[in-house]
């Protein structure tokens, strides 16, 4: 089945994590993703660890073909080419490979683009159908567009690491890399968004990608500028300040969350937990009432869930239609039938050995009925398709590149 995006070429000049994560997607879609990686073969992702290889999964290298794990989850379905694009060779062959080009992805730091030549206002001239996105930390424009940044450092500026953890607690980083996350599929919906548009009008244009602005616009879509004249605390744990109750509560052998949006979800909640004597109760009949009451309704979930383990407590949640969810770790993530029967666990495939029994990687999380996205290909090794490149003429490195 013809993917969408089969026909769309896209340079892909990112590394770390929030570029390959557009990239990842585009090629989920079916468009030939090219990896411009420096000469020398080295790639800070797929030579950091942990690594796996023939001889399994390490945090030193054991084995020349050992790679970086997150490399061949982020790198599937591309292909990768190095280029000197300091020598005039190199730079050379970029331009050529860019007048090919739908679309060109990079994440460098501010200011080195430019310095290549190869920002935008340089290479649109001649290329009027290029959809052009960069990924920083701040934006091209701003104050603080010089800035430089890690996903720790956005999750900080844009508020979210104040906002995390507990009212008597130090603030927290969130426990996976929402900043460059985010950045990543934001770019993704944003090259999207101009591909449709230059399938309109024929125009392509500058995609600028600001991950702070990612980050803060799914945060401050709740009242956090109204907490303090609310008397709330910055940091609320687990809590929603407009929902009681939704907590995590303990259970015997770990935790679960239970969260009711409405007067009928509670009075389900106080079935479930044999209290329907409370149903009538004033104190609790309203929305309001349950936020005035809230330690003392956490309270009262908590003696439930605790003398139960998670099992029996989730299956007596849901036969009585009560919104929970388990806290799962990585292990149990795993072994969730739901996800898998959805395609969204998988084997890491490695580009020489196949299959990695033990290494899995995340499926495509976008279910299209008509043309659905996946990754068939594994991650290349770095350069693998240089020699096929720089051997093509004008003419035949229009045509996609095999492999």
């Amino acid at each position: 089945m013809k993917k969408p995006l089969e026909g769309i070429r896209v340079l892909d000049l990112t590394q770390y994590l929030a570029g390959p994560q557009a990239t990842l997607f585009l090629a989920a879609l079916g468009a030939e993703v090219i990896r411009i990686n420096p000469p020398g073969g080295d790639d800070p992702v797929a030579s950091r660890p942990p690594f796996v290889g023939s001889k399994g999964v390490s945090f030193q290298k054991q084995a020349d073909d050992d790679i970086g794990i997150a490399y061949l989850k982020r790198g599937r379905n591309k292909k990768s080419i190095t280029l000197d694009l300091k020598a005039p060779r190199g730079r050379e062959l970029f331009l050529r490979l860019a007048d090919t080009a739908d679309v060109l992805v990079e994440n460098f730091g501010p200011g080195t683009a430019k310095r290549l030549g190869i920002d935008y206002p340089s290479l649109k001239e001649g290329r009027p159908g290029l959809v052009y996105c960069s990924i920083t930390g701040y934006g091209a424009t701003g104050p603080d567009a010089g800035l430089k940044a890690y996903d720790a450092v956005i999750q900080a500026a844009s508020g979210l690491i104040s906002l995390t953890g507990f009212p008597d607690g130090p603030p927290a980083k969130a426990g996976s890399t929402l900043g460059d996350s985010l950045g990543g599929t934001f770019a993704f919906g944003g090259i999207m968004t101009a591909l449709f548009h230059r399938e309109r009008t024929g125009e392509g244009q500058f995609v600028d990608i600001s991950m702070s602005d990612c980050l803060f616009s799914l945060i401050f879509d709740e009242p956090m500028d109204c907490y303090e004249e609310l008397g709330l605390p910055e940091r609320m744990g687990n809590r929603i300040m407009r929902l009681s109750p939704f907590n995590s509560y303990p259970a015997r052998d770990g935790w679960l969350i239970v969260a009711t949006g409405t007067d009928g979800h509670w009075r389900d909640l106080l079935r479930v937990i044999g209290r329907g004597d409370l149903i009538g109760d004033a104190r609790y009949a309203d929305m309001t009432g349950r936020l005035t009451h809230n330690e003392e309704i956490d309270a009262l979930i908590g003696e439930w869930t605790k003398e139960r383990e998670v099992g029996e407590a989730v299956h007596r949640l849901r036969e009585g239609r009560v919104i929970y969810g388990p806290v799962r770790d990585i292990r149990e993530i795993l072994a969730w039938p739901h996800l898998r029967e959805r395609g969204m666990i998988g084997e890491a495939l490695h580009p020489t050995l196949g299959p990695l029994p033990g290494v899995h990687a995340p499926g495509f999380p976008i279910k299209l009925e008509k043309s659905p996205g996946g990754y068939e290909r594994p991650a290349p090794l770095i350069g693998a398709h240089t020699m096929r490149f720089s051997a093509a003429s004008s003419a035949s490195i229009r045509k996609r590149l095999p492999g």
